[in-house]
């Protein structure tokens, strides 16, 4: 029977919404439905858009996310695109307006992919300042993803940069730069459009760094026009520096340079600037060596030997956006929306010291952050041995490092080769043969470090007796060792600990032993830890 009081209507939205959550989820996990079950629930939905309430239209905009990525409903969801548009621009609620941008993303395809962006664009200019680097990351993926024109592209991003440009990422700028010099159809257009960005009064530094970049390696494609003649292209960057921060300065310093070569004629201007008190003597020690060495480049080098050194950057290698990893790791089940036909978890495996993911069924254990090195670390628990007892897991682990056998183990091993790649990296594979693999992953900050030494059995049978020893012959070091369980596993793998300070400088590196009994006979590996004076070492601000 049909009831006005609100508790029937909550209880019969709940059933529809969960419902049509059931009819989602079969559909992604690739179950027989039939089609028209999931436009009936774009059509339902819609329905709620403009509903007064305001938890319904944050369900509805929820739920018509996920009905987008599925190919289906698609179409159907994107018959509510003007609806959508209208809830983004009205709406008082800023948990809803952030649905209606992801509902805008996820419905985007070629067909519609300027109108979206353009609207996106639009509202990004009095968005919140909470959505603000969210909405900048997916206005770029969409723009790249559905780019027919890549001076659209350019332009997109330039506007990005122009609305938002404190919410713009390494990785955005980053990817428009690769953009253009991998296609030499869109290098005029984008030199042309930043010259015309930087006259601007009021120009965001991202800009400039783009400026910079792209002028100066296809500043010569628009040098024929007076009104962008090499000169003034100089002096427009010029008038930039030094309001900008000294990475921007050191970019700029090498555009200034590759004008040299572009642009003989303003060689001397260019010198003049680079031999100038405040970048020659110039309290960074970056951007004074920048001055000086492009400077002493330009005086002796030929014109053949400064074009060869100066040449254009060549393509960068196709990959997967580095945007969209970030948009992954921000919403990694919305991220999906950008291709409808991919069904799966997009969450990134964690990763063990080496790199690589852990086999199935091993979790890598994460260390307790005491310097404050770290982000997002929790407790895992402690690895279980496989069901089977192969060590086929922990090969798999490692599978990186070579799986040669080495001789026997029951002798005395070192691994000096290990050790000496420790100097200039912190994480790796610093011992290995067919019974033991030692890993290390360590973070210095000042005078403190954190090692952690990864002990994996590579065998079929359990490591008892387990102990490992840092031992140090001076008092430099203030060194404290977490001790670990007796007994490792089969194919299984334990962390330890070992907190360092530095107290004085010192020259030999704390040694490592490692005993244990493996098959009733003792087994013992000294080693060395990868802790040497220079890990203490910090750079020093003048």
């Amino acid at each position: 029977p049909k009831s006005k009081k609100v508790q029937h209507s909550n209880a019969k939205n709940a059933v529809l919404f969960e419902a049509i959550s059931l009819i989602i989820h079969m559909d992604r996990l690739g179950a027989v439905i039939e089609p028209n079950l999931l436009v009936r629930a774009c059509n339902q939905l819609g329905q709620f858009l403009q509903h007064r309430e305001t938890n319904l239209r944050y369900l509805a905009l929820e739920s018509l996310c996920l009905l987008a990525t599925s190919e289906f409903s698609h179409e159907a969801v994107k018959k509510h695109q003007e609806t959508v548009v209208n809830a983004l621009k009205t709406e008082r609620d800023v948990s809803v307006r952030q649905r209606a941008v992801d509902l805008l993303y996820a419905m985007c395809d070629k067909s519609n992919a300027e109108e979206i962006v353009a609207e996106m664009l639009a509202y990004l200019e009095t968005a919140d300042y909470s959505i603000r680097e969210e909405m900048v990351l997916k206005v770029a993926i969409l723009a790249e993803k559905y780019a027919s024109d890549y001076t659209w592209y350019v332009d997109v991003i330039l506007n990005l940069i122009r609305i938002a440009g404190d919410y713009v990422s390494e990785e955005v700028w980053y990817r428009v730069i690769q953009i253009v010099i991998n296609r030499e159809d869109v290098q005029g257009y984008a030199a042309k459009t930043v010259f015309e960005a930087l006259q601007a009064p009021a120009c965001h530094e991202n800009m400039v760094k783009v400026a910079g970049y792209i002028l100066g390696e296809f500043g010569n494609l628009i040098a024929g026009d007076q009104r962008s003649s090499p000169l003034i292209q100089f002096q427009l960057l010029h008038s930039k520096y030094h309001l900008c921060s000294a990475s921007t300065r050191a970019l700029l310093l090498t555009t200034y340079v590759k004008f040299i070569n572009l642009f003989p004629e303003i060689k001397t201007e260019i010198q003049n600037i680079l031999r100038s008190n405040s970048n020659i003597r110039c309290a960074d020690s970056e951007l004074q060596q920048r001055a000086v060495e492009y400077l002493s480049l330009s005086q002796i080098a030929s014109p053949d030997v400064l074009a060869t050194v100066l040449e254009e950057m060549p393509p960068f290698p196709e990959r997967e956006s580095s945007i969209l990893a970030i948009l992954k790791r921000k919403k990694p089940g919305m991220s999906e929306g950008i291709n409808a036909s991919n069904k799966e978890n997009l969450r990134a495996a964690p990763l063990l010291v080496d790199g690589t993911a852990p086999a199935n069924g091993t979790t890598a254990p994460a260390t307790m952050d005491l310097l404050g090195l770290s982000l997002d670390q929790t407790a895992a628990p402690a690895p279980q041995a496989p069901a089977n007892g192969t060590t086929a897991c922990l090969v798999d682990v490692f599978e990186d490092q070579s799986s040669g056998i080495q001789g026997s183990t029951a002798v005395v091993v070192s691994s000096e080769e290990g050790l000496k790649k420790f100097v200039c990296k912190h994480n790796g594979i610093l011992f290995e043969n067919d019974l033991l693999q030692i890993g290390v992953k360590a973070e210095f900050r000042q005078n403190l470090g954190r090692v952690g030494l990864f002990y994996g059995n590579k065998t079929a049978s359990q490591f008892q007796s387990f102990l490992p020893n840092v031992t140090s012959d001076n008092m430099a070091l203030s060194i404290q060792v977490k001790p670990v369980e007796p007994a490792i596993e089969a194919g299984a793998q334990v962390e330890q600990m070992v907190n360092v300070e530095c107290v004085q400088d010192f020259a030999e590196a704390p040694g490592l032993v490692v005993q244990f009994v493996y098959c009733g006979v003792q087994q013992k590996f000294t080693l060395r830890l990868p802790v040497f004076l220079n890990k203490f070492l910090e750079p020093t601000i003048m």
